[in-house]
């Protein structure tokens, strides 16, 4: 009797075929109820349904939006550091220098009165602690041609910080 309910159903729809849309296929595949004995669809079970989808959606995107922000704003101080260190980089390539620079060697930075900069081979305890000016600094060149001030040469590098703290904030 089901099947031939199924098949009475299938002719009925084939004949409304102007006005809309209409299921050719087996009441079993068909997208809304085709039949009387069919589970019946209560529109408000639907609607909470539907505002049920929608909270835990905007719940799982806010959450990975939030991870991004974090994200974004690790980075930019990351990107805001990098162009501070590249400033200083540059600041210090300009510096009068006299002598070959070579990569692994640390150089001191001395101030004369009108604001020049220039490095020097020996540091202020070379000078018996009275430098002819200003000390402003020693510094280590590196392979990169980047500078690393002394006070910073045993501080681990920190990018493998910054990796495992954005690590941490994607199991979030």
């Amino acid at each position: 009797m089901y099947g031939a309910y199924n098949g009475a159903m299938s002719e009925q729809y084939k004949k409304h075929e102007g006005k809309g849309e209409v299921h050719q296929g087996s009441a079993r595949t068909a997208p809304y109820p085709v039949s009387r004995l069919g589970a019946s669809v209560d529109l408000v079970d639907l609607a909470q349904q539907i505002s049920s989808a929608d909270s835990h959606i905007n719940t799982r995107v806010s959450a990975k939006l939030q991870v991004i922000a974090e994200q974004i704003r690790l980075l930019q101080q990351e990107a805001q550091a990098a162009l501070e260190d590249a400033q200083r980089d540059q600041a210090l390539h300009r510096a009068q220098c006299n002598f070959k620079r070579i990569p692994g060697r640390i150089y001191h930075l001395y101030e004369r009165m009108d604001g020049s900069t220039y490095f020097s081979m020996l540091g202020p305890k070379d000078w018996g602690g009275k430098p002819p000016h200003q000390f402003a600094g020693s510094f280590r060149l590196e392979n990169d041609m980047s500078w690393t001030a002394e006070a910073d040469l045993d501080q681990p590098d920190d990018s493998r910080e910054l990796v495992r703290r954005l690590l941490l904030q994607r199991d979030l």
